[in-house]
């Protein structure tokens, strides 16, 4: 039986495609976990997978649900400390933020880092 979450092979795999921007595959990894996940971890991966739609929204030129699944995906992550699932999520929302920022006032966030979901230190 798996004990944590981070350490799913599906979990893994999702962290996976999410870092090398294959978003959509990252989705169905993450969504599948959220609705199989109850307490902490739930609005974590919630956030996670928001970030995740929201740049396949910008993939399609959908600037405002980017925009609108961005400031979600934020919110959600909020409420975490530094760290949770093993991951580094101050990182994750600080590279979002400043590509939240970029769409809020116009900008193409193109140029900006994407977010990573980084191993905690």
């Amino acid at each position: 039986m798996i004990e944590a979450l981070e350490d799913d092979p599906r979990f893994r795999q999702a962290v996976v495609l999410f870092n090398g921007g294959q978003w959509y595959g990252c989705h169905d990894g993450l969504e599948e976990l959220w609705h199989e996940t109850l307490g902490p971890d739930r609005p974590v991966l919630q956030g996670i997978l928001q970030i995740a739609v929201a740049h396949l929204h910008l993939e399609s030129g959908n600037r405002n649900g980017a925009t609108v699944l961005l400031g979600e995906g934020l919110g959600r992550l909020a409420h975490s400390g530094p760290e949770a699932l093993g991951l580094d999520l101050d990182h994750l929302r600080q590279a979002s933020s400043v590509r939240l920022s970029a769409l809020q006032a116009g900008a193409d966030p193109a140029g900006l880092p994407l977010p990573e979901l980084r191993p905690q230190a």
